[in-house]
């Protein structure tokens, strides 16, 4: 009877219908035979009915089957919901073990407690367990703590986006470039990319969350757009009398996380990181531009002040770089001065403090420099129609006995 029943189910087309499989039946199959697979079919009609059969099940006598888990669930805390929570889960479901994930948002621990991963809640640290709340009193791990071949500068106590970027952030990168380019990423990049992107993402969202400022002392004005200041504003208003749907408006937030994120890492592993071997090769280059060592020239333009600010420590050039000069385009080059860290506007030194904000004609005369053009207020930066011309603003610079 069970081989005609198979042998039906298997060669019927979406329109079979089946009815009336009685009680009866089903005890006589589940006494007489032990089914250790079997196919689900969904036999719909216009009435919806659907007849189900479980897969990969083990049927014995008439109990009833047990439901396994197959569900993976990501845990974190309901209410207003902030940015290192929101990253947190969208790293998660770019990994393949959760790229399906459920969100439950609730602050039930024997809820919790049934999640395969939790952030930001439960008050635990715990890797092993998945547990991953930074709340607690006597947490104090930082990236520095945690990982340190990552240097002593990392030392802003992490939040859950810092945490779950902290164990799974370079699985992350690794499966997000080959989702964009087909490849992985090599080590170097990978290691390169892993502490620029926490460096410069992920931290101050941790910063922020743990209420660290950026300074000591007041500051003249505030920065009110970054990421997670436009996360806030996904949360219901305290004067709204509107239905509030907190789930979408969590899954929105974390779309508009999610996309700065995944920009992030294309910028830095397609556009940032390939610059690296033309700051290399300026770096090799540089007493063939001028004899003191300290001039750059860049065969073209790219992102070079991280790259340059790593390389000259690797091989404890440390400060050598005082200049850089680019072609801009036609006929107009570019001397740049190099800045004390890559996000500093003190230079190591500026362009000559008689150019400064003196353009065209009277620039030429006052610096005796044929096709220069312009100089910076502030001194950073300079133009010229030029190479040659650039090349000598940057090396009368140097060599101008004058302090800044």
């Amino acid at each position: 009877m069970l081989k005609l029943f198979t042998k039906a189910l298997l060669n019927s087309q979406s329109n079979l219908i089946t009815r009336n499989l009685s009680v009866n039946s089903k005890n006589l199959i589940c006494r007489d035979f032990i089914i250790s697979k079997c196919f689900v079919v969904n036999i719909r009609q216009n009435s919806s009915r659907t007849l189900k059969y479980l897969t990969e099940r083990t049927m014995v006598g008439e109990s009833e089957p047990k439901k396994s888990k197959t569900e993976v669930v990501i845990g974190t805390h309901d209410g207003v919901f902030h940015c290192d929570e929101i990253l947190a889960c969208f790293m998660l479901q770019q990994l393949p073990e959760y790229e399906n994930a459920k969100i439950l948002r609730t602050r039930d621990l024997t809820k919790l407690n049934e999640c395969d991963i939790v952030v930001d809640v439960g008050s635990v640290f715990d890797v092993e367990k998945k547990r991953f709340d930074h709340h607690q009193r006597e947490f104090k791990e930082t990236m520095s703590s945690l990982k340190p071949e990552m240097g002593s500068e990392f030392d802003i106590r992490l939040s859950s986006a810092g945490l779950i970027y902290c164990y799974y952030g370079e699985t992350v990168i690794k499966t997000l470039v080959n989702k964009f380019t087909g490849t992985e990423p090599d080590m170097k990049c990978l290691k390169t990319v892993y502490k620029k992107l926490y460096e410069s993402f992920i931290r101050e969202i941790d910063a922020i969350d743990n209420g660290v400022p950026m300074f000591d002392g007041e500051p003249r004005w505030t920065i009110s757009t970054n990421l997670s200041s436009r996360v806030s504003h996904f949360n219901q208003t305290w004067n709204s009398k509107e239905n509030f749907d907190a789930q979408a408006q969590f899954e929105k937030a974390k779309e508009l996380v999610g996309g700065e994120f995944v920009d992030k890492i294309r910028y830095y592993t397609e556009v940032w990181w390939a610059a690296r071997a033309l700051v290399q090769t300026a770096l090799k280059n540089r007493f063939n531009i001028h004899k003191s060592g300290e001039i750059l020239e860049l065969t073209e333009f790219c992102p070079w002040k991280q790259h340059l600010a790593e390389l000259e420590k690797e091989l404890e050039l440390e400060g050598i770089a005082k200049y850089v000069l680019y072609k801009n385009s036609e006929n107009d080059w570019r001397a740049i001065c190099v800045p004390k860290t890559p996000d500093s506007f003190v230079c190591r030194k500026f362009l000559h403090k008689d150019w400064r904000g003196i353009r065209d004609s009277e620039l030429e005369k006052i610096s005796g420099i044929k096709d220069i053009n312009f100089c910076h207020a502030t001194g950073f930066i300079g133009g010229a129609k030029t190479r040659e011309a650039a090349l000598e603003m940057a090396v009368k610079s140097l060599e101008g006995n004058y302090q800044d």
